[in-house]
């Protein structure tokens, strides 16, 4: 099982002293030491307008990593598909996938904030048949030999040829599957998926039944294996009971004052029913407290404790986990310690 970095560039806190700013210098230096201490890859988030997060471009970050790193893997976390035309999309990360030499891992999800939406004037409403039908284009646009149409319900557009094609054939996609509608999206297609495990507990019981749901799928569906599965965690090392809160804290901190207030909720707000399942989320990150988090979550805990969760997440077909270490307001130099250490300590375990 390989690891990568994994950020959402969270910075919405209050009275915050980190300007958006020089958070994105410190997450383009984490990404850089990502290389340096071994990790496999770098997932760069993407958000607008300064409400989750405050990186809009993953595809700049990984531009710039691609020529400063050699062995990197460079993927974005996720690309915004709904907000971004996608023969755009398609033509960006083919070029990146050129020039980076075959080393782009590219993601594609929906999102959950109808106010990263309503700016680009994209129907917040239609996210899931717009993703769908945007994502098939990117991928047509990657693996048709020549002149193509196409004829949907958003896109519409003839004789067209993208080049340059990626240096990888195909380049596979990955999709967020934060609901059963993606994963069967990306059984359909023969695509990747990649999961957040607190949301598969949610949505499937546990992380290892995701995996097991889209392997049948794939299998019994499809009549083909699955591809490879991907998931997400938050993670802290620590050495003491106080290192351990203090890993617990910055995560409730992170679900209670930077992520609900982008997520769709019952309060207020018209949720489309291919969200309604984030509502239940809400509920439960409105009420989260340290003492309440579980692995299901985040790796948080003496190395040992975070080897032993980590082999039972390989266990269920894993074949990646990304590492979410900068979550909280974390300081930039705990940060780097911090994927250093797990480097050192924990992925040992798993070469």
């Amino acid at each position: 099982m390989q690891f990568g970095y994994f950020t959402l560039s969270d910075n919405r806190y209050p009275n915050n002293p980190r300007s958006p700013e020089s958070f994105i210098k410190d997450i383009y230096a984490e990404a850089l030491w990502a290389e340096q201490v071994g990790l496999n890859s770098a997932w760069i988030g993407e958000h607008h307008f300064n409400l989750l997060g405050v990186n809009a471009s993953p595809l700049a970050m990984l531009a710039q990593l691609a020529g400063a790193t050699t062995k990197l893997r460079l993927a974005p976390a996720v690309t915004l598909l709904p907000v971004h035309h996608p023969l755009h999309v398609a033509e960006e990360w083919a070029t990146l996938d050129l020039l980076s030499g075959g080393r782009v891992d590219f993601a594609a999800g929906r999102g959950y904030d109808r106010k990263e939406y309503d700016p680009f004037q994209m129907p917040f409403d239609d996210s899931a048949e717009l993703f769908a039908e945007g994502l098939e284009i990117v991928w047509r646009a990657w693996t048709e030999p020549g002149k193509w149409s196409h004829k949907g319900r958003f896109y519409e557009f003839n004789d067209v040829e993208v080049r340059p094609k990626p240096a990888q054939s195909p380049l596979r996609p990955y999709v967020a599957c934060f609901s059963r509608p993606s994963m069967e999206l990306a059984a359909r297609n023969d695509w990747n998926v990649i999961y957040a495990p607190f949301a598969a507990a949610m949505v499937y019981g546990s992380l290892a039944d995701a995996v097991r749901v889209y392997r049948e799928t794939c299998e019994t569906g499809f009549k083909r294996p699955m591809r490879r599965a991907m998931c997400s965690y938050f993670v802290h090392i620590a050495s003491t009971p106080e290192e351990e809160r203090y890993g617990k804290e910055a995560l409730v901190r992170y679900f209670q004052d930077a992520l609900i207030a982008a997520f769709p909720s019952s309060s207020g707000e018209k949720v489309p029913p291919t969200y309604r399942y984030f509502v239940e989320i809400v509920n439960i990150l409105r009420d989260m407290r340290p003492e309440k988090l579980t692995d299901k979550s985040i790796l948080c805990g003496s190395p040992q404790h975070i080897v032993d969760t980590l082999k039972q997440v390989e266990a269920a077909g894993v074949a990646e986990v990304i590492l979410y270490f900068n979550y909280g307001q974390k300081p930039h130099a705990m940060v780097k310690e911090q994927m250093q250490r797990f480097m050192l300590e924990v992925a040992p375990h798993f070469t």
